[in-house]
């Protein structure tokens, strides 16, 4: 009996462990994401074509030694990492709980992390393979100039990390407020550009007119393209930000308070069915 019960434990499969699971997650949501060229090309290489239209255009200094490329570029960083974390997510959970998807894995018994586990993989590896293919473009085409130091690679890495992370979760919470797979595009897409428009992401923030710089204080995008500036931008610059600074710390607190409001907005808000369905 003892010998029948161990050999049936020796046979029997190995449940896979939580990060096993959330990395298989991840694969799968990677190739799906990969197998949908629209999603490639909006998400991956629409900043691209905006960098080489814009810095084809504006070749002059915008100030203090700064040309407008290098000024520009964090932008670009900043709102393709919204562009994959936020405005992906609101699009493509939609689609998927319109299908049927989301109620279906519901029913499994997979735990419900592990698809959020997925989602967040697939936007971490995708904003950075973004992120480098940005650089590489303005580097190799523009002469960009990299951070020097370390130290300015460290507020990269963290403002990046937040950045994506605030947006990453108010992706999946404002994925709520679609009515339909259909409507999310339209729902989603006007919302991310009126932000890039208002940001300091085509435009040199400080020549916006001052409201609309306040209701831009408000997001993460614009935070984000305030603390990817120190990066990329002489600390002489930061004077003619409108606080006189690059103002990091307040970086940081508000990035990471969209990170709370984000979480909080996700477990109140989020729905694995359709309203249709319940």
């Amino acid at each position: 009996m003892s010998t029948t019960t161990e050999a049936t434990r020796v046979a029997a499969p190995r449940r896979p462990g939580p990060a096993a699971l959330g990395l298989r997650q991840g694969r799968l949501e990677l190739r799906q994401f990969l197998r949908s060229r629209e999603s490639v090309v909006f998400t991956m290489l629409f900043p691209v074509v905006l960098i080489l239209i814009f810095a084809s255009i504006f070749k002059g200094e915008i100030g203090g030694g700064v040309r407008f490329t290098q000024y520009f570029v964090t932008g670009m960083i900043a709102t393709g990492l919204m562009t994959v974390g936020f405005q992906s997510l609101a699009i493509q959970i939609p689609i998927e709980r319109d299908r049927g998807v989301l109620k279906r894995l519901r029913g499994t018994p997979m735990p419900k992390w592990v698809y959020f586990a997925g989602k967040v993989i697939m936007v971490a590896v995708i904003g950075v393979a973004e992120t480098v293919l940005l650089l590489a473009v303005a580097v190799l085409l523009f002469d960009l100039r990299l951070p020097d130091t370390g130290a300015k690679w460290l507020t990269f890495v963290w403002v990046a990390a937040l950045g994506i992370t605030a947006c990453t979760l108010c992706g999946i919470a404002f994925s709520s407020l679609a009515r339909s797979g259909r409507s999310a595009p339209s729902t989603v897409t006007p919302v991310a550009l009126i932000l890039q428009f208002i940001s300091g992401v085509f435009f040199v923030f400080t020549d916006l007119p001052t409201w609309m710089q306040q209701v831009a204080a408000i997001f993460p995008l614009k935070w984000m393209c305030q603390g990817l500036r120190s990066v990329f931008l002489p600390a002489s610059f930061g004077a003619q930000e409108p606080a006189g600074s690059y103002e990091l710390g307040k970086v940081a607190l508000v990035l990471t308070a969209w990170c709370v409001v984000g979480l909080v907005l996700c477990l109140r808000t989020f729905r694995w069915t359709t309203k249709r369905d319940g």
